[in-house]
Parts: structure tokens; sequence; C-alpha cells
């Protein structure tokens, strides 16, 4: 499963395309700590089990965040949060809640899976997968693959627990119990970490996003091809 530090990287890599002219050092630091908050729920998992992975990686609370958002930045006449902390916060808003869905909720969903939509359905659904071409199969794709119970079943938050360093089984264990806190487990994700970080340390060190696709006013020369 992708670490903490994965998220936190790719979330800074979202951020850093999406912010725009609202990026500064307070700002990525907000969406890449936000990016980290989901995995807080393996803390409650000591005490509430099966809470890692469902309680705060559902897909529930940033959609309805973003219902409110939407409500008072794009539906109300006069938006209270445009007019308590202006526009560049309100893009920040709207990056974050997009980073805590696809850097983390989403991209946890294809790596073992998440309860993606607890409290309102209590099931993990595990969407990793591959997508290829055959020439005997033709196009194969294993990432949804619909059963008796309608979807991609991996159990409840009853019979459900994922292994962390900081809760490696479900219930009490052992004095002599393995921890192993995973940091990077994958060459991609080494990759996707190095370019997250390296993609944000270029912003704050001065590198400027790629200029505005604008259209020419240099009029074009077009070669007279009449006939007398």
């Amino acid at each position: 499963m992708p670490s903490t530090l994965v998220h936190v990287a790719l979330g800074g890599l979202l951020g850093t395309a999406l912010l725009g002219d609202a990026f500064d050092r307070r700002a990525i630091a907000v969406v890449m700590a936000v990016a980290a908050i989901p995995d807080l729920d393996t803390i409650l998992g000591i005490w509430v089990p099966g809470a890692h992975r469902a309680v705060l990686h559902t897909m529930i609370w940033p959609v309805l965040l973003g219902v409110i958002l939407a409500w008072d930045t794009r539906l109300r006449p006069r938006s209270a949060l445009r007019q308590r902390v202006g526009d560049r916060a309100v893009r920040l808003a709207w990056v974050t809640l997009f980073v805590v869905l696809f850097a983390h909720v989403l991209y946890d969903g294809v790596a073992n899976g998440v309860n993606l939509l607890w409290p309102l359905h209590d099931r993990f659904y595990d969407f990793s997968g591959e997508l290829l071409v055959s020439t005997d199969r033709g196009i194969v794709q294993s990432f949804i693959e619909f059963g008796a119970d309608g979807g991609m079943i991996e159990g409840t938050t009853a019979n459900t627990h994922y292994y962390t360093g900081v809760d490696p089984t479900r219930g009490t264990e052992p004095d002599d119990v393995e921890r192993v806190f995973h940091i990077v487990q994958s060459g991609e994700r080494l990759l996707l970490t190095v370019a997250g970080f390296a993609a944000v340390g270029y912003r704050l060190l001065g590198g400027d996003p790629a200029p505005p696709l604008v259209a020419s006013t240099r009029p074009i020369h077009r070669p007279d091809m009449s006939t007398e």
C-alpha cells in the first residue's frame, strides 16, 4: 500500500499543478499536510477495529465538503468564504479537496482497497487491476469485476484489517510482534515521490509556471496563390 510519504508527494505534485497564482509556501504546505490526514484513521483503528481505510478513507467526506463549498461559492449571491478569506483561499479549498480525493482516497482504492462509501455503506472495494489488449481475449480489464453482490466486495469493517506498523494485527498484539513501517514499496512509487517533492521544490525556489497558451496576434503572411 502507498505510504503516507507517497501520498504527501503526490499531493504536492497535484497542488503545484493546480494552485496556479495561489501557490506559495503556506498554500502548498496546507495541501501536502491535508493529503496525509486520511492516514490518521490508522491510529483510530487501535481502539476501533476496522477503522483504518474506512473512517477517513471514504469519498463521502470530500464529496460532502465539495457540495457545501460549491453551494457557498457558486450558488449563494455572496460567498461567506470568499468574503472572509478571499479568492485565493477558495481556490486552495478546491485544490485541497481534489488532492484528498485523488492523491489519497482513490489512490488507496487502487492499492488494496478502501471502504469507499462508509458510513453510508460498509464495504471495502479494491480497484487494483490492469488493462490490456490480447490477441486472443481482446480488450481485458480487471479493475472492476462485477459479481453476485454487484461489485468488487473485499469485506467490511467487522472482518477486514489492513496491516500497519502502528497497528499490525486486529486486536491485542503479542509482545514480540514485528512492526514494519513502509517508506516506499516500489520503484514506481519512489519515482513518483521524487517527482512530487522535486516539483514543489522547483516552484518554491523560484521556478515559474508554464506561460499561458494564447493565440498569436502577429499577422500571418500568406503567399498570393491567385492566377491571372
